[in-house]
């Protein structure tokens, strides 16, 4: 398997799995750090107090738009530079919090061709320590085909 810009749509299988990407243990710190820059001042991010007690929750919590970049970057790792990430689904099922790894996963799931390029889909997710599914999803990607055009920019969806 190619992985990066030598990726192309030929290097890709039905069942195969993507690189995963490990992040953590997650700190507070990368939790603020993540919402100034989101400007995401919701005390369940940082005030662990507040968290706990007022909002009975079990930590402080992984912000889900940083979870939502994670789901984006490892697509965006696999396809490289000569791909594209065309469409990404997710569902928040069930709260990270501030301790754990977590480890986002992504296995083809079809593989389809269009006339200047491969379309690859893929079942996503992010587990936690325990192995516990928290972001079920999916996503398509694009790639060239080898010794093909480059895929287009700006990127054109096929049309059917």
């Amino acid at each position: 398997m190619a992985i990066g810009p030598e990726l192309f749509f030929e290097d890709v299988e039905i069942g195969m799995s993507i690189p995963t990407i490990e992040k953590g243990p997650m700190t507070t710190a990368h939790l603020m750090r993540w919402s100034a820059a989101m400007e995401n001042w919701h005390k369940i991010h940082y005030d662990k107090p507040f968290a706990i007690e007022h909002d009975k929750l079990p930590g402080l919590l992984i912000n889900g738009s940083l979870k939502q970049q994670f789901m984006m970057q490892i697509l965006k790792d696999w396809v490289g530079p000569g791909g594209w990430v065309w469409k990404v689904s997710f569902q928040f099922r069930a709260m990270n919090v501030v301790g754990e790894t977590i480890r986002v996963w992504g296995q083809v799931t079809d593989v389809r061709r269009t006339e200047a390029f491969g379309l690859v889909d893929l079942e996503l997710g992010i587990l936690n320590d325990d192995g516990k599914e928290s972001t079920p999803g999916s996503g398509t990607v694009a790639l060239p085909y080898r010794g093909g055009k480059p895929l287009p920019y700006p990127f054109v969806p096929p049309a059917a």
